[in-house]
């Protein structure tokens, strides 16, 4: 069997403080949930035994003296075994909020995250906008303020447990001696008890409540988006810390723009006089009225651009464009003098002659005319 101060690495006359950093480096090394290998388990478990063996100053005196040596033997199955909770205060520094290693649990714990979800109109996301939200969560419990106790009392330290959180029992087994530690079940391993806890939150330190918080909501948010609130979310148990608060964002659909990126999209229905001979038109934007030129001879698909006219982005300041797509409206319903006009054009479109040009602008100004006035 392996020798224990051969197995931490240290000298025979080597002083507690050095044991122990020993280990922590060699725990640090071959822990199960670090190193899962076979060797660096058996390893682990020497390890942790020689150092509760020699961290002990009456078993390190019997082991000195040439006592037993084996993680198997005497009173060294307890501690060869033991040493895996051990481990979470040395290594770890505690057990994960539970009552190990002599620590007690503590009432006081973070609060939970909160999620709230919030519809947004397509004009908000242009600039951004500010929201007050109504949120239904937990709040500090204005008679004990986070005590848990009546006011007047306070806790009082379990007389089972003694304040550790957890009681050891020793269990005979054909290994030896076993100690198992568990947390202590008059005080839930808290080490304190709460003999007259608060009525106004059944001794929880929280009560439910609605609260408003105000929040800015930056431009350039998208459906999906989740938005960070740290510490607006439910407060911890006892008056513990407050969780975080997100925000996730959806954009309800408009009724003429899309957006595609930072840009915004919309149609514009332009008549076929208007498309040949060009005009000019205001169309009411998100953020105000915009002068648009239609140019003569535009297409159907055409795309006109009116720069700076879209969404500032969510991490910049220079926004996006408005992208007006054209389509050109082809009559389904014309008279008889309409018809007329339409077929005249068509033949001399057909034969040109010197005259045609000054021919389509006399015509196509008297169809437009009367396309407006019905």
């Amino acid at each position: 069997m392996a020798d224990h101060y051969e197995v931490l690495g240290v000298a025979r006359d080597a002083s507690a403080d050095e044991i122990k950093r020993a280990y922590r480096r060699l725990a640090r090394e071959l822990h199960p949930d670090v190193n899962p290998g076979e060797d660096a388990s058996e390893r682990f478990k020497l390890v942790t035994h020689a150092y509760d063996v020699l961290s002990d100053p009456e078993q390190r005196r019997r082991y000195d003296l040439g006592g037993d040596s084996s993680p198997f033997g005497g009173g060294g199955g307890a501690a060869g075994f033991g040493g895996f909770g051990d481990i979470f205060e040395t290594f770890f520094g505690g057990g994960g909020g539970g009552a190990r290693a002599g620590r007690p649990r503590s009432r006081r714990e973070r609060g939970q995250d909160a999620l709230v979800r919030v519809t947004l109109e397509l004009g908000d996301v242009v600039f951004g906008t500010h929201r007050d939200l109504d949120v239904d969560t937990a709040v500090l419990c204005e008679t004990c303020q986070g005590s848990c106790c009546q006011p007047g009392t306070s806790e009082v330290t379990c007389d089972i447990c003694h304040g550790a959180g957890n009681v050891q029992r020793t269990v005979r087994s054909l290994l030896g001696n076993v100690v198992t530690t568990q947390p202590c079940a008059t005080c839930q391993g808290y080490g304190t008890t709460i003999p007259y806890p608060c009525a106004t939150c059944q001794g929880q330190g929280r009560v439910r409540a609605r609260r408003t918080v105000s929040v800015d909501i930056p431009a350039g948010v998208e459906t999906g988006l989740r938005l960070q609130l740290p510490g607006s979310g439910e407060v911890g148990p006892a008056g513990g810390p407050n969780g975080d608060l997100y925000l996730e964002i959806n954009v309800a659909p408009h009724e003429v723009f899309s957006r595609e990126g930072d840009d915004l999209m919309a149609t514009l229905e332009v008549s076929m006089p208007d498309a040949i001979l060009g005009t000019s038109t205001s169309i009411q934007a998100l953020d105000g009225e915009v002068e648009l030129d239609v140019r003569p001879g535009v297409q159907s698909g055409d795309v006109l651009t009116i720069k700076g006219r879209g969404i500032t982005p969510l991490r910049g300041s220079q926004r996006g464009d408005l992208r007006v797509g054209v389509h050109v409206v082809t009559p389904t319903r014309l008279d008889g003098k309409e018809r007329a006009l339409i077929e005249e054009f068509a033949r001399r479109t057909k034969a040109p002659s010197p005259r045609l040009a000054e021919f389509h602008q006399g015509m196509f100004s008297k169809l437009r005319d009367r396309f407006r006035n019905g």
